[in-house]
């Protein structure tokens, strides 16, 4: 163990008991953090007699990523078991909904020695498969110890970064030598990782599998029945503001407060907050802005009601599918985006804050290719919708610019799929 793994470690030891204050801090909101913290300390079920792949997602946004992937190993590789791991409630809860018990699930040991080990005992897995960023020193090199390949998949690293982990290069080198191979989206991405220290014949450029999603029959009548249900008799616009942050919601709610007395027919504002210990927060922002509200949870009519409150996990995909425009949140404050790829495969149009950094690539397709605007502030979010909600035509040409890029960058999947073939 180098110094520096050796000083990381000693100090996550030390700072583990304000981890635990923290996730008891998080389950004042949401309970479920108060439970499963053997499996944070690497006590999980032993494994079976079958081989293991294991997948790690950190939550939601990875957890989405990894669907067509691991649909695609279990068809590759049927004698094989899939571990798949996360860090959050929020991602445990996709993580079921998603595979149900086709897959084995728990939360990700912390990375401390022991920890780790005690999972790579019980599990026993056969290759490490991590989605986009999530790279723990002790967890690779004790793969790598035990001769267990480690790949990052749909790699992803912004310049922002990219510059924090130059500063520790001396823990973060010689962890990316361990590296068995980094699947980067981008070469942008491969670069940065590699200027890291990867070796050049480590790292393969992929795309984004992200482009690789499929939209099945159960989504596609979902969707069209929540559209049906929410334009009513008279045919109301459909605004979709998905994966909110704190900071955001107030400037939507500015926004729609512009866009409602703009246009003739009120429109239906569908609000979703990014984390689920945020709605009823986002719900009396939603009745002190003198809001009509409606909440998804509780199965009100939205008929009466000037916003819809997305309250419930798993439905953000039908609700793309169900609106005239989508404003993808994460965008308006530093968290960098999330993914417009899913109302883009839809050919829905896409309205954006400018913080983007991580969707770089797929950000600069969609506006290049005229399928999506970014807005500073509430009032060019206001005014871009408005003006998109009163031009059906533009919105036809929009929505069908992001259909075509959405299916022109697929292929990701198999070239990564490539990469885990040669490692397995």
């Amino acid at each position: 163990m180098t110094f520096s793994r050796f000083f990381y470690s000693v100090s996550f030891y030390l700072l583990s008991p304000i981890i635990l204050l923290r996730l008891l801090y998080r389950a004042r909101r949401a309970p479920a953090y108060a439970r499963r913290w053997a499996e944070r300390f690497g006590f999980v079920a032993e494994a079976t007699g079958n081989k293991t792949i294991w997948l790690h997602s950190v939550s939601v946004g990875e957890t989405l990523a990894a669907v067509p992937l691991v649909k695609a190993l279990q068809q590759r590789y049927p004698d094989h078991r899939l571990m798949v791991t996360c860090m959050t409630v929020t991602g445990s809860e996709r993580i079921r909904a998603a595979f149900g018990d086709t897959v084995n699930h728990s939360y990700a040991p912390y990375d401390m020695p022991d920890s780790v080990a005690r999972f790579l005992n019980r599990v026993q897995p056969s290759i490490l498969i991590i989605m986009e960023t999530e790279l723990w020193p002790n967890t690779i090199a004790a793969c790598c110890s035990r001769n267990i390949p480690v790949i990052l998949a749909n790699g992803r690293l912004s310049a922002k970064s990219a510059a924090a982990y130059s500063k520790i290069s001396r823990l973060v080198r010689p962890m990316l030598w361990s590296m068995s191979a980094v699947v980067a989206q981008h070469a942008d991405d491969g670069a940065r990782f590699t200027q890291l220290g990867l070796p050049d014949k480590a790292l393969t450029i992929s795309g984004n599998i992200k482009f690789d999603l499929h939209l099945n029959s159960e989504v596609q009548a979902k969707a069209q029945s929540l559209a049906v249900q929410w334009r009513g008799d008279n045919q109301r616009p459909v605004l979709l503001a998905a994966s909110t942050h704190p900071g955001e919601d107030e400037l939507i709610l500015q926004a729609f407060g512009q866009i409602k007395a703009a246009l003739a027919v009120k429109p239906l504002l569908v609000l979703v907050p990014r984390h689920p210990e945020r709605f009823n927060d986002v719900a009396q922002l939603c009745e002190q802005a003198g809001c009509r509200l409606a909440r998804r949870s509780a199965e009100q009519s939205t008929a009466e009601a000037d916003i819809l409150l997305g309250d419930t996990m798993g439905e953000l995909m039908a609700f793309y599918g169900a609106c005239d425009l989508a404003f993808v949140g994460g965008s308006l404050v530093p968290v960098g985006g999330h993914n417009m790829i899913e109302p883009a495969a839809w050919g829905v149009p896409i309205i954006s804050g400018p913080q983007l950094f991580n969707f770089a690539e797929a950000s600069r397709l969609l506006i290049e290719g005229d399928a999506m605007v970014v807005c500073e502030d509430a009032q060019s979010l206001a005014q871009q919708s408005i003006g998109l909600l009163t031009n059906p035509q533009r919105r036809t040409q929009m929505g069908a610019a992001a259909r075509h890029i959405a299916e022109a960058n697929r292929g990701a999947l198999e070239r990564l799929l490539a990469v885990i073939d040669h490692q397995l």
